[in-house]
Order: structure tokens, then C-alpha cells, then sequence
């Protein structure tokens, strides 16, 4: 790495987590346990966050896990991540989960989550990060709304705190 500071395409950052889902991690309803998705979701955005980073980074906070369809035993379950949106020492990672009937050929998208992660030092101190090289449309729309739910999180915190 030239410039470790140097600006970084969103899509450079990309991870991807596959996994077999096995009985072992199911429920008594045969659905996978919410626990076993989020230690997943967690894993591809923290490998996005190092690479964009390139340096170690710490999950701060999961946005918004919302569970839309069932995911089954047999089912493979990838987890795509990518940075979103990039502050002075913290980005949102964006994770896009699917599971895929393999036997069937079909895949569904079964939720989407918001993870927020902070670059950290050897004394595990925030330290800034790469600012995002936004390249494409999709790209300029992932930064303004990663942006705007960051300001969201922000005013609500500020009004929690200042409540009696």
C-alpha cells in the first residue's frame, strides 16, 4: 500500500462469506438460528472494513436486522459486504444475505443489515480511515443514504441522552 490514506473504490472492499447451513444450527421450527446469520453477517463486514481500512476494526454497532423469510437446513447462505459510507474514523458496511436452495436452483433474499465499524490502532484507539472513491451511481446512492442513516442514529442518541 503506497499512501495508506489514498482514496478507495467501494468495490475493492468487497468480502464475500459462504456457509452450508447444517442441522445443528437450526431451531426447533427448522429455521436457522438468528445468532448463527449474524456471526456471519459480522464476519464478511468485518473482513470489508480491514480491507478497506488495512488495518485491524472492531464492529461498533448492527443497524436494522430485520429477518424476511426463513432460512432452512441444506440451504447455502452467502453474506455480501461492501463499505457504504466512510467517516473520519468509522464506516457502515452494508451485507446482503442470501440463502440458495441448491437441490432447486433457487436463491432468496432473506435480509439486509447495516454494521458500523471503527478502525483501530495497537492500543485500540480509533484511528482514521481511507475516505471512499465514489465511482459509480450506485455507488454516490449507497455513501448519501449510509450518510443520511448516520445522521439518524447521531439525532436520535443526542435526544435519548438529553431525555429525563
Amino acid at each position: 500500500m503506497s499512501n495508506p490514506m489514498e482514496p478507495r473504490r467501494p468495490g475493492a472492499s468487497e468480502s464475500l462469506v459462504s456457509e452450508l447451513m447444517m442441522p445443528h444450527q437450526v431451531n426447533n421450527h427448522g429455521n436457522v438460528f438468528g445468532g448463527v446469520i449474524l456471526s456471519m453477517v459480522d464476519r464478511a463486514a468485518g473482513v470489508a472494513a480491514m480491507r478497506h481500512a488495512g488495518r485491524p476494526c472492531v464492529t461498533v454497532s448492527f443497524d436494522r436486522v430485520e429477518f424476511k423469510e426463513p432460512i432452512f437446513t441444506g440451504e447455502l447462505v452467502t453474506c455480501r459486504a461492501r463499505v457504504n459510507y466512510v467517516g473520519r474514523t468509522s464506516m457502515e458496511i452494508g451485507v446482503r444475505v442470501e440463502a440458495e436452495n441448491l437441490l432447486e436452483g433457487i436463491t432468496r433474499h432473506t435480509n439486509t443489515c447495516f454494521l458500523t465499524f471503527v478502525a483501530i490502532d495497537e492500543h485500540h484507539r480509533p484511528v482514521p480511515v481511507p475516505p471512499l472513491e465514489l465511482e459509480t451511481e450506485e455507488d454516490h446512492k449507497r455513501h448519501r443514504e449510509g450518510k443520511r442513516r448516520r445522521e439518524v442514529r447521531m439525532a436520535l442518541d443526542e435526544e435519548l441522552e438529553s431525555s429525563p
